[in-house]
């Protein structure tokens, strides 16, 4: 897995891949429904769900959830930009996020593992995630609440074991399989 090896080598993943699709980290809270919301999206390729912007090497979800890692549960996308743009993939995002207002939580998980964030690959991904999180943050203006989703450049993307790799499109916790199909606009189930 290309995602690994870069890993390895204590790099972040590059802006394109070697076929021309471009690359984008975004965490969001729990990375198995933001993966799955993502899968849908035109013209996202492909997608793997791990953990970044933490301090240690082969991080395991154990080790994530108890918040000794520094890491976020992510979900790196790649996508062609001539069919779905940076912005709409930050959308999406906040759309999944529902209160980008709150730190460390999103729904009912809580925790620093749990923090929002878009992790930039390239100076314009970095000025196009200014931008969408001026968009939402001006949005939460009349409620006098601030966005906190955080905007950074990419950093060590470490993939999260396969148990976790499209956990909701293979039947979650209670093995029923939700549709990762294009355009799908079913519910997402949080554990399945």
């Amino acid at each position: 897995d290309d995602a690994a090896a870069y890993a390895e080598a204590g790099k972040p993943f590059p802006s394109t891949t070697h076929d021309g699709l471009a690359v984008a980290t975004f965490g969001g809270g729990y990375f198995w429904g933001l993966q799955l919301a993502f899968d849908r999206e035109p013209g996202v390729v492909d997608s793997v769900v791990g953990y970044t912007h933490g301090h240690a090497e082969r991080p395991t979800y154990a080790d994530v959830c108890d918040e000794t890692t520094g890491h976020t549960e992510a979900v790196l996308v790649k996508y062609s930009p001539e069919i779905v743009s940076f912005a709409r993939l930050a959308a999406v995002l906040f759309d999944v996020v529902g209160d980008p207002t709150t730190l460390n939580r999103v729904g009912r998980d809580r925790g620093t593992n749990y923090r929002t964030g878009m992790y930039c690959h390239s100076d314009a991904q970095l000025r196009d995630a200014e931008e969408a999180f001026d968009v939402e943050d001006r949005s939460w203006q009349s409620s006098g609440r601030k966005v906190v989703t955080e905007v950074k450049r990419a950093a060590v993307f470490w993939p999260a074991e396969a148990v976790h790799q499209r956990y909701l499109e293979n039947g979650g916790r209670f093995g029923r399989p939700q549709s990762a199909a294009r355009g799908c606009t079913d519910e997402i189930r949080c554990y399945g």
